[in-house]
């Protein structure tokens, strides 16, 4: 947990205080969600769990570093990489209860989360993602506030506080109408359309192509390595997933 402080949410190891890592995107979620079940009168202390172990398997630089070891895991063993799979084998480890387990495990993916508290944070990580993720592309200078989607913000709201207000709102009030955790289709859709906004002008717009070659050569490097030295794909896995970015960086540099 304490090494999520040292990888990349979006910008690899940027110079600057503000800027979200992965743990303090992990610390957003958790806090909202638990919010959530809180107005709800769920399991807090489930939902909380949930939150914070949701991106404990996730590897180094952000989306890059993932996808990067997913082609090498496919390319070497034939099999696959996800953070939330890693995630769950260390909550496993941890032995937590298996709804804490089948949370972390569900939060992404096709698979819905059986707990309602898994439902939560399923959604919220959405929600702390997208809106942290505008304030530091702002701050990078990536995107100017004129440049968001005018319907959307119309919607949600100009101000990344006003936004998480109105879907935890949302949420709330559907949810409890529903009888089951669910966004409203107007919302939910809003949501869904600033997020293939952001895919497509800051996880991977143009600016992002030299931070992503970066990170793919370092894992790649890495990976490379451990498979030559003929370590197994459970140990390779467990210890380039365990990585900061600024480890992986100097590790890779080494080589």
């Amino acid at each position: 947990f304490r090494r999520l402080k040292q990888k990349t949410q979006v910008f690899i190891d940027p110079a600057g205080d503000h800027y979200r890592t992965r743990i303090t995107h992990t610390l957003e979620t958790t806090r909202i969600a638990r919010t959530v079940a809180r107005a709800l009168r769920l399991n807090e202390d489930l939902t909380e769990a949930i939150g914070l172990g949701h991106d404990l398997g996730h590897p180094p630089f952000g989306h890059a570093g993932e996808a990067e070891l997913d082609r090498c895991v496919q390319e070497a063993f034939g099999t696959h990489f996800r953070h939330n799979e890693q995630s769950a084998r260390i909550a496993e480890r941890l032995n937590l209860t298996a709804e804490v387990r089948d949370g972390i495990l569900t939060h992404t993916g096709d698979v819905e989360p059986r707990s309602l508290e898994g439902k939560i944070v399923r959604i919220v990580d959405r929600v702390a993602y997208l809106n942290h993720d505008i304030d530091d592309a702002v701050r990078f200078g990536i995107l100017g506030p004129e440049d968001l989607p005018h319907a959307e913000v119309e919607l949600l709201g100009p101000t990344g506080a006003r936004r998480i207000d109105t879907l935890v709102h949302d949420l709330v009030e559907t949810s409890e109408r529903a009888g089951d955790i669910a966004q409203s289709p107007e919302i939910g859709e809003a949501m869904l359309s600033l997020r293939a906004f952001m895919f497509e002008n800051v996880y991977l717009g143009p600016h992002a192509v030299g931070e992503h070659e970066r990170a793919h050569t370092a894992i790649r490097a890495i990976f490379e390595h451990l498979v030559a030295r003929g370590d197994g794909q459970d140990e390779i896995v467990e210890f380039v997933a365990g990585m900061t970015d600024r480890f992986a960086l100097a590790y890779a540099q080494r080589l």
